[in-house]
This record gives structure tokens, C-alpha cells and sequence, in this order.
């Protein structure tokens, strides 16, 4: 599924975590629940979580105030 159509249900929390740390190799447990309970991916590891689309998303798309 495209970032786009679970960004907005994100929590405030995790959208700042992934934020502040662009491209981050792991996610922490609390960011990763969050992706999947706004209808993000629910992967099988960890490192396929989001995709190099998905943080050029976070990093240009995104705005700081939602």
C-alpha cells in the first residue's frame, strides 16, 4: 500500500519519530505498531517496512503540521 493512504491515520508520535530519523535502518516497536495500525505494511521483518519511496515521501511530501 502507498504511504500516502495511511500517512494521514499515523500517529503524531510515530510520524515525528520517522522524521527525525530519516531512513533509519530499524524502526522502534511502538512506530512500527503504528504504521501497521494505520493500514500500513505489516511485514515479516522489519527491514521491509518502508521503502526508498516512502521516505523520500516523509522527507518532501510530508508536513510538519498535521
Amino acid at each position: 500500500m502507498e504511504i500516502f493512504m495511511w500517512w494521514l491515520d499515523l500517529d503524531l508520535a510515530s510520524k515525528e519519530w520517522l522524521r527525525e530519523n530519516l531512513r533509519a535502518d530499524e524502526l522502534p516497536l511502538p512506530v512500527l505498531q503504528g504504521i501497521a495500525e494505520a493500514g500500513g505494511p505489516r511485514p515479516e521483518e522489519v527491514s521491509a517496512v518502508l521503502t526508498t519511496a516512502d521516505w523520500d515521501f516523509i522527507e518532501t511530501q510530508s508536513e510538519f503540521v498535521d
